[in-house]
């Protein structure tokens, strides 16, 4: 057994990975991260998700190939030249909801929406409003996260934050997590 994806990738995403490139976007969830995504979101049929930081739109790709057709997802993010590449290559899927917002803005205004699979990849739902982002889970909901093994683009002290956070997680009494050191480092939870 090896770590190479064997399996199809989403149509768009070599498109979007070229506009990507050609942004500079250079926090773009790591391959293997995204085919977990795909690999637990056909895990929920007919599910309600929600990806918190879009970005340009590679692991949205992943997760909508994961998801059946009475599925639905929304993404949000703060960055409209990141976000008009997710519109551009992916907009057309009508099971696919864009939102150009603030993070802590759409959870607070949605905070009692319930969604079945989350994948905080922003600071919203992850370093801040963690326990807000939790509570919108529905029972055996997923709630993911990545990037938690030190990265070259994280600025002085992010390290300390990630620890406190690996922490707060493992305090929590209504979450049964795994936390994986593959990929960027994931840490996924499923809300009791």
């Amino acid at each position: 057994m090896n770590q190479e994806i064997n399996q199809h990738f989403p149509i768009a995403y070599y498109d979007i990975a070229d506009a990507t490139k050609a942004s500079e976007f250079d926090m773009a969830s790591n391959v293997l991260t995204c085919s977990l995504l795909r690999t637990l979101a056909s895990s929920k049929p007919a599910g309600n998700f929600l990806e918190l930081g879009t970005g340009t739109g590679l692991s949205t790709s992943w997760i909508l190939d994961g998801m059946d057709k009475n599925s639905t997802l929304t993404s949000i993010d703060n960055n409209d030249e990141y976000l008009k590449i997710a519109e551009k290559y992916l907009g057309n899927d009508e099971r696919l909801n864009l939102a150009l917002t603030d993070g802590e803005n759409w959870i607070t205004e949605n905070k009692d929406k319930k969604f079945d699979f989350i994948f905080a990849d922003t600071w919203h739902g992850k370093y801040l409003l963690l326990k807000e982002a939790i509570s919108m889970l529905n029972k055996g909901g997923i709630y993911i996260i990545d990037d938690m093994l030190p990265q070259p683009n994280w600025p002085q002290g992010h390290n300390e934050k990630a620890i406190k956070l690996v922490k707060d997680l493992e305090l929590r009494s209504d979450l049964l997590l795994t936390k994986q050191v593959w990929a960027t480092g994931i840490i996924i939870g499923v809300k009791l």
